[in-house]
């Protein structure tokens, strides 16, 4: 990061939040959630009373970016505030560790005095191996740690600070049917962490396997019987799995409604930031020949008509868009709108900035300027993405884009948000300089350890791909 005058009024931002009682921090990622897949977005289908609500509540922002098109990566440039071109690990194995002496947003945030807990889905560390949670500022971590074993919410177990948990009831036969679903215990188990640091600053991270993986679902659970009979007829199968996305959406909103009543009820609501947004671009499931973005069109912009182009996996639009709302009720405006743009590494000098911590040197720019509307707001001068031979550039509104096999491409997304309308030969001068800030931004990866592989093996056989399980 560049030194100016905006380090100085952080710095004078940080010290006016130590000096009061320092904020909690909840930070709630939902797996897959895509851009347009709620109510307050205009989608019909949809049922998100809550997230609507907290959209009212607070901020949204327009122009926000995920770290990575995948799971595994994109939680690693969250985490610890690097770009995809300097994390230690980039590919999507489901077990892939960070480094034992990165800094993660726990291990930046515990010194300051705050409890910390995560519950859900890690992905950035296997059991037995350098990038557990429990070794990177986590008191306590609840849920998954391989994301292969995140494919099924009735797993024999879960994961609590490398040690299982039993679940009562599930026998593995299925990712389909249990006794115990999984998202159920992590919801429980994110209450009973808020209620019991309720007295002292804590950092909760909730990174929800919610609405992706494969759809099991209790037959009694309540959102089910919303969705339970929609006449949603497009091939048996498709059927069922776009009647329990639409379920798993109205789960998490509702859970997300019960952490808000909570938070009043414990009289801390004021003195909370929640940041709520998706880990990555959505994916066109449940396609048919008159929904062709997918059922719930999650790139699909039902206004224009234009589409954020491909999805998941994709350094195109449709794999990096993300919904990005904050709620801080004693310091952002309600109802506010930001077209800022932003990504991930921009989140640890944030909670940097939050917390009064010192952040160690990343590739993000704080967002307390856009969120609290005091001092300037700095912007990036780039912003860069790789993942699996593509790589990404943006430069204000321009965008590179490069497979792994093919030229580079030159977007301009003031224009062209559908990367329809490649300008590369008629901008050159533009996309040299992209060009060149994308070499630039890339440094060879310096991969974590594993120490134990039995472990990660283990729990990646909790849920084995869906062609050797029965799926009734």
């Amino acid at each position: 990061m560049k030194h100016s005058i905006f380090t100085l009024v952080l710095a004078l931002f940080s010290t006016a939040f130590a000096s009061e009682k320092k904020p909690n921090i909840i930070y709630l990622m939902l797996d897959e959630w895509g851009y347009f897949e709620s109510g307050h977005m205009g989608n019909p289908d949809l049922i998100t009373p809550n997230i609507d609500r907290f959209a009212s509540e607070g901020m949204r922002f327009t122009n926000s970016y995920a770290g990575a098109p995948v799971c595994g990566p994109t939680r690693c440039v969250l985490l610890t505030g690097l770009h995809s071109g300097h994390t230690s690990m980039r590919a999507n194995s489901g077990s892939a560790p960070i480094r034992a002496d990165e800094t993660t947003l726990a291990s930046m945030l515990k010194p300051q005095g705050y409890a910390t807990g995560g519950f859900g889905k890690w992905g950035i560390g296997g059991r037995g191996t350098s990038g557990v949670p429990e070794k990177h500022g986590f008191d306590e971590f609840f849920g998954y740690y391989d994301q292969v074993h995140a494919h099924t919410f009735y797993p024999q177990y879960l994961i609590r600070n490398s040690e299982e948990v039993p679940l009562k009831g599930n026998t593995g036969e299925t990712f389909y049917k249990g006794k115990t679903h999984a998202q159920t215990e992590i919801f429980n188990e994110s209450v009973k962490f808020i209620k019991k640091k309720r007295d002292k600053p804590f950092f909760c991270y909730l990174p929800w396997t919610p609405p992706h993986g494969l759809w099991g679902i209790d037959k009694d659970d309540p959102s089910w019987q919303l969705f339970k009979d929609k006449p949603w007829i497009a091939g048996q199968r498709t059927d069922r799995d776009a009647r329990v996305y639409a379920a798993f959406m109205h789960m998490v909103d509702r859970q997300l409604g019960e952490i808000m009543s909570l938070l009043k009820e414990l009289k801390i609501d004021d003195n909370t930031i929640i940041f709520l947004c998706g880990d990555n671009g959505g994916q066109a499931y449940f396609k048919t020949p008159d929904r062709p973005h997918g059922f719930f069109g999650p790139n699909f912009n039902r206004k224009s008509g234009k589409r954020f182009r491909a999805g998941k996996g994709s350094l195109y639009e449709g794999g990096l868009k993300v919904p990005f709302l904050v709620r801080w009720p004693s310091k952002i405006k309600a109802g506010s709108v930001t077209d800022h743009l932003c990504y991930f590494p921009d989140i640890m000098p944030t909670l940097a900035g939050i917390s009064g911590a010192k952040s160690p040197k990343t590739d993000g720019l704080s967002l307390l300027p856009t969120l609290t509307g005091e001092g300037e707001q700095e912007q990036h001068d780039h912003l860069y993405w790789e993942y699996l031979g593509q790589t990404a550039v943006r430069m204000k509104n321009w965008k590179a884009y490069k497979a792994k096999k093919g030229d580079w491409k030159l977007f301009d997304l003031s224009q062209d948000i559908e990367e329809n309308d490649d300008l590369a030969k008629e901008k050159p001068e533009i996309l040299k300089q992209l060009v060149a800030l994308a070499g630039s931004s890339h440094q060879p990866i310096k991969p974590g350890k594993i120490y134990q592989r039995d472990l990660i093996e283990k729990d990646r056989k909790q849920a084995p791909h869906g062609r050797n399980q029965k799926k009734k």
